[in-house]
């Protein structure tokens, strides 16, 4: 059974990670999947991934931080598939680790303006062509982080990941009488290169797996599983949530 059979599905951050698994399950749930990141290749091979599995996708190479770029994504989704019902808007960065006296205005503003502001620019192009469709479903990848949990040294992505359900809610009061859904996701730890960037070294992954109630964290599988819930109609009645699927962190204190 295809659940997104005739969607049209968009998804940010697609190169590795959460956004390639995301993209792989979209397509092989019957989407035809537009595909963002900065690098090309990889976003090529993406595709092809796709179309050998039976799917349909195209891929735009761009920064999510442009305006420009956002709107052109969504005019791909119009051109080549007719529309757009579906925004996985999952591109992000943790900026640099360092206490916050340390932190560069520079470092802080890259950092909201990857999480944050990108997310605006494209919900901002994104929920016109919904609305288009009369509807659709709006994801924003936040964290715990920020939300349950805080780290020291994460002050800029915490608060651009806080910000951002602040939006996602914002959005799904304006929007939910016009048929659009919007939520955030919001993962645990999670075993892709940003992950495993926060975590260089055996014994910061071994930290990582020990602060979930699973005693691990999670496959980019586990959590595309959840963002094809919120995209699908099984979640029709969800709106302006904080989704966590974090493994427990938030609520373990072993």
């Amino acid at each position: 059974m295809h659940t997104l059979k005739d969607q049209v599905a968009l998804v940010t951050g697609a190169s590795s990670g959460i956004g390639r698994a995301t993209a792989l399950l979209f397509g092989q749930e019957g989407a035809k999947v537009v595909v963002s990141a900065r690098r090309g290749a990889e976003l090529e091979t993406l595709v092809a991934e796709i179309a050998a599995a039976g799917g349909e996708a195209a891929a735009l190479a761009g920064d999510i931080q442009n305006e420009e770029h956002a709107a052109a994504l969504v005019t791909l989704a119009r051109e080549r598939f007719g529309g757009l019902d579906i925004a996985f808007n999952n591109a992000a960065t943790t900026g640099a680790a360092c206490d916050t006296p340390s932190l560069s205005r520079a470092d802080w503003q890259t950092v909201l303006d990857t999480n944050l502001t990108a997310a605006f620019l494209g919900a901002k192009h994104q929920l016109p062509a919904m609305l288009a469709r009369g509807g659709g479903s709006l994801i924003f990848t936040g964290t715990f982080v920020g939300y349950t949990v805080a780290f020291a040294g994460m002050a800029a992505y915490a608060a651009s990941k806080a910000g951002l359900i602040g939006l996602t809610k914002a959005l799904a009061v304006e929007f939910g009488a016009r048929g659009v859904r919007v939520n955030a996701l919001l993962p645990g730890g999670v075993d892709t290169p940003m992950g495993r960037s926060f975590a260089p070294t055996e014994e910061a992954m071994a930290y990582v797996r020990g602060i979930h109630a699973l005693q691990r964290t999670a496959q980019p599988e586990e959590i595309a599983r959840s963002a094809l819930y919120l995209a699908s109609s099984a979640s029709s009645f969800t709106t302006g949530s904080a989704m966590l699927v974090d493994g427990g962190v938030s609520v373990y204190r072993g």
